[in-house]
């Protein structure tokens, strides 16, 4: 119906003043901050074969991928839900650059599906990523850089959630699970439903203490969870030490060069676990269950793209961001535009080019407007002179 013209899809939604210059401002400072990183800027395509979009990284992305058909080629073609596997294919294919490579971009992405802080399903996805070194180091240079991102925004009072999806993948190849039941109890272990945990564990005919590995995992949360899991995993293959390992020289790490951040641990926690093979981490803000910034490490991405390459990195949402941060209004003011008359005098344009010029935003009146209610500057004529009034 006519009147209904005006609604928007569901998940959709506009970015209206002043908010809309807000998030520009905070775009470009953090990219800025990623260039003084060393990060280069990519941009890639909106749309790309499924093929390349949900190989790799992008596995976990099937059902939030839309698809339509191609009217040049008669392909099907996908509008991208995540930039990270584009970085990952323009990493391994186009640049074939060697050593550690730093990458950064930011685009809008499209999901078929509502999910997210905000419920949006367009974000503008803003992240970085390091490929071609795999260690604590490039996995703290992320967290680092992504706090910094989020300090920029105004979200300086969150906290770090960090887990390892190799300890539960080796504890499940050891029960010798099948794909299916694998699955089945990443399900349950995503809501810590122990009682259930436990039933299925039984069903699978897991006994013993590798049976009581697997479900008391879910248990494994907290500042201690470390020293825990270390206890409760003992006699579980070495790659699952070696995991903990792994988070306690990166805590280590951390504590120095981001002391007073909050660090929670959760060892049943796997975001992406379709495509992550080690570190995986989230920023929250208190009172807010939803994370505001992801990320994690997927070595090897490359691979299906012709060339294995160690990956880390992390995304966020610049909606979120502006949304869920505190002072943008105060560190982006946006001065009082200055009012010039629609007057066709050369001394007058000469005044509003050097206004514009140093940066003034000026509004040339047109024949028969007068100044907006509300203006506090204008430009008028004192002594043959434009001056500001």
């Amino acid at each position: 119906m006519q009147s209904e013209r005006w609604l928007l899809p569901e998940g959709m939604e506009e970015v209206l003043p002043p908010r809309a210059w807000l998030m520009e401002r905070l775009r470009r400072d953090i990219l800025d901050l990623f260039h003084a990183w060393g990060y280069d800027l990519v941009i890639p395509p909106f749309v790309e074969y499924p093929e390349s979009l949900l190989t790799g990284t992008g596995r976990d992305l099937d059902l939030d991928t839309f698809r339509f058909t191609d009217p040049a080629s008669g392909r099907q073609l996908g509008v991208r839900a995540d930039i990270t596997p584009q970085v990952a294919r323009i990493d391994a294919h186009e640049l074939g650059l060697e050593g550690a490579a730093r990458l950064c971009y930011l685009g809008t992405v499209l999901h078929a599906r509502s999910r997210g802080y905000a419920g949006t399903r367009a974000p503008l996805q803003i992240g970085a990523e390091i490929f071609g070194h795999q260690g604590v180091e490039s996995d703290a240079e992320i967290l680092q850089l992504m706090l910094e991102a989020l300090a920029l925004a105004g979200v300086g009072d969150c906290y770090l959630d960090l887990g390892h999806v190799g300890i539960f993948r080796r504890l499940a190849r050891e029960a010798g699970l099948d794909g299916g039941q694998e699955q089945t109890l990443f399900e349950a272990l995503q809501r810590k439903a122990i009682p259930e945990l436990e039933d299925l564990v039984s069903s699978f005919g897991v006994a013993g203490p590798q049976g009581e590995r697997l479900w008391r995992l879910a248990e494994l949360n907290g500042s201690d969870a470390l020293e825990r899991g270390r206890r409760v995993l003992a006699g579980a293959g070495g790659e699952v030490m070696e995991a903990i390992d792994h988070l306690e020289r990166l805590a280590e790490h951390l504590g120095r060069v981001l002391p007073g951040v909050p660090v929670h641990y959760d060892l049943a926690e796997l975001r992406g676990y379709g495509y992550k093979t080690g570190v995986v981490f989230a920023a929250f803000v208190p009172g807010s269950g939803q994370e505001i910034a992801r990320g994690g490490r997927y070595d090897a991405v490359g691979e299906v793209f012709g060339r294995a390459r160690p990956a880390v990195g992390f995304s966020s949402d610049l909606k979120t961001l502006v949304a869920a941060g505190a002072g943008l209004e105060a560190r982006y003011p946006q001065a009082p535009a200055v009012w010039a008359p629609a007057l066709d005098d050369a001394a007058l344009r000469e005044r509003v080019a050097a206004l514009r010029a140093a940066g003034r935003r000026v509004i040339q009146g047109l024949p028969g407007q007068t100044a907006p209610e509300g203006a506090v500057e204008v430009l008028a004529s004192v002594d043959g002179d434009w001056r500001i009034q």
